[in-house]
């Protein structure tokens, strides 16, 4: 364990005139060590600095630290410096464990829980663990120029200003808004400035603020079925209602009054999330026109739109929106790496002092120096490049995953066509159910995730979430392999229990 010194003021308890110096000395920094408060391996200031800060003769502080030591709650030499034992009195340990555990026994708090808090669900994030075939939602960190991004870093915290140290304004660091804003312009046809972006920490805080303005219990949200169950957790815990609305080849239907007595609609155009469909023009324009007639907000989350493969980029619904009726969302998660934890949302110009004040009694801002570092990244081309690199890295997996799958998967499983993102989805044939399909990959270790685990209403045809952006071509193909192995073995399983069914009907129900 390394050695590590406390830099603090120490806080022992006042002492008693009735014992001896050294005695209370001993006795306050024991109970400090035995509450935790000093943790084995703390260096211990020296005598002389001690004997200064508390008024104490020097020797007063040697001959504490001298009973502390044959106790064996301290270790050290002259001119080595004196540290909190590595292993303390073993008996002393287990009395303190045995009280706890009285403590803990007899005394049940009462806690009264919001209405909030016992909605709330926690969404799991992503599972430290090496990446395989298939993993979804994740992009080739191998990749990303980290010695890059530190140099960048390191250059901005060695000029770092005592403004950048302060903090910013709560909707972000401005110069960072701005390149946001310029890049989306570019980039996806939003059409902002500055001023209207919040730099939050994910797509996920922006849902939260929007459902903290914009959602009171009761009030409908529709969303597309199968979708993103992170939007949904976050929806339901301010006690909205969900909507499942379902999709087609052209994204959210219409049809039908399902957007009847929404007060938010979300939606994931650029990419659908879990299916990858691309929303058409047509669409947009017809989401958009409904939206305004029954006076509701879209949330347009632009899920892994930056990484298009084929097709004309089609504008964001943003930036078709002359009504004021889209807030537009996305994040650096997927494009560079998930632990940055900053994203943008793009707000109305007559909405922005509620986001504003919501950002300032919450989180406040998001870190200003990882702002900074990222607005140099975006500002000196950095962030374009690594995109265009990126973008070819993956449309070469893409087309290994494609063509390993028509050699291999014919039959078995039909993989979607997608024009964008880090994913895809395969349909079964033949009536095999995904969960079964899922678990016996999971023996192979081969990694898919069932398309109707995102189901938010009537279950979609069995199919599987496939992801080809975090692993090399090499593992793309053993893991088309191993699941090609795993739905045979599957299929196998079904024939054989459907003859046997057969046999039984065929002797009269007799077991053969």
């Amino acid at each position: 364990m390394a050695k590590r010194a406390t830099a603090y003021e120490l806080m022992l308890s006042p002492r008693n005139a009735d014992v001896p110096a050294y005695g209370w000395l001993y006795g306050a920094l024991r109970a400090e060590i035995l509450e935790g408060r000093l943790r084995p391996g703390a260096r211990l200031e020296a005598t002389r600095e001690l004997a200064a800060r508390y008024g104490l003769a020097r020797g007063t502080i040697v001959n504490a630290f001298e009973l502390l030591k044959s106790e064996g709650y301290l270790e050290g030499s002259a001119g080595s410096g004196t540290f909190v034992s590595k292993v303390l009195p073993e008996e002393l340990l287990e009395v303190r464990q045995k009280a706890s555990a009285r403590v803990a026994e007899s005394f049940r708090p009462r806690r009264r829980i919001s209405e909030y808090g016992k909605r709330v669900r926690l969404f799991s994030g992503y599972e430290m663990r090496p990446s395989r075939a298939f993993r979804s939602n994740l992009p080739a960190l191998e990749l990303f120029p980290t010695a890059l991004w530190a140099q960048i870093a390191a250059r901005r915290w060695r000029g770092a200003s005592a403004n950048l140290l302060r903090g910013c304004d709560a909707l972000g660091y401005r110069s960072l808004r701005d390149a946001v804003a310029d890049y989306l312009g570019a980039s996806r046809g939003v059409k902002c400035s500055g001023e209207q972006i919040a730099i939050v920490s994910g797509v996920q805080e922006a849902l939260d603020i929007v459902a903290r303005i914009f959602l009171n219990p009761g009030d409908r949200v529709c969303m597309e079925n199968p979708g993103y169950t992170g939007a949904a957790y976050a929806f339901r815990a301010v006690g909205a209602r969900i909507r499942a609305v379902p999709v087609d080849e052209e994204g959210i239907e219409l049809g039908s009054g399902n957007l009847r007595g929404a007060r938010l609609i979300y939606v994931t155009p650029g990419h659908q999330f879990p299916l990858g469909i691309t929303m058409s023009l047509g669409r947009r324009l017809a989401l958009l026109a409904a939206a305004r007639k029954i006076g509701a907000l879209i949330f347009e989350d632009d899920y892994d739109s930056e990484f298009r493969y084929s097709g004309r980029p089609v504008p964001a619904l943003q930036g078709l929106d002359e009504h004021g009726v889209v807030l537009f969302a996305g994040s650096f998660s997927k494009v560079l790496f998930p632990s940055l934890r900053v994203g943008y949302l793009v707000i109305p110009r007559d909405l922005l002092g509620y986001f504003e004040a919501v950002k300032s009694v919450t989180s406040r801002h998001a870190p200003p120096a990882e702002q900074a570092i990222l607005c140099d990244f975006i500002v000196e081309g950095h962030f374009g490049r690594h995109l265009r690199r990126m973008r070819e890295v993956y449309a070469e997996k893409l087309s290994v995953l494609l063509g390993s799958a028509r050699e291999r998967l014919g039959g078995l499983l039909e993989i979607s066509g997608i024009e964008a993102g880090l994913q895809t989805v395969g349909w079964l044939r033949g009536g095999l159910g995904e969960e079964r399909v899922a678990a016996a990959a999971a023996k192979r270790d081969v990694e898919v995730t069932p398309v109707n685990r995102y189901s938010l209403g009537k279950p979609v045809p069995d199919g599987l979430q496939i992801g080809f952006a975090a692993v090399d071509a090499k593992e793309i193909r053993r893991g088309v392999e191993e699941l090609a192995i795993a739905i045979e073995g599957e299929r196998e399983k079904s024939m054989h229990s459907l003859r046997r069914g057969q046999r039984t009907i065929a002797t009269g129900g007799e077991r053969v």
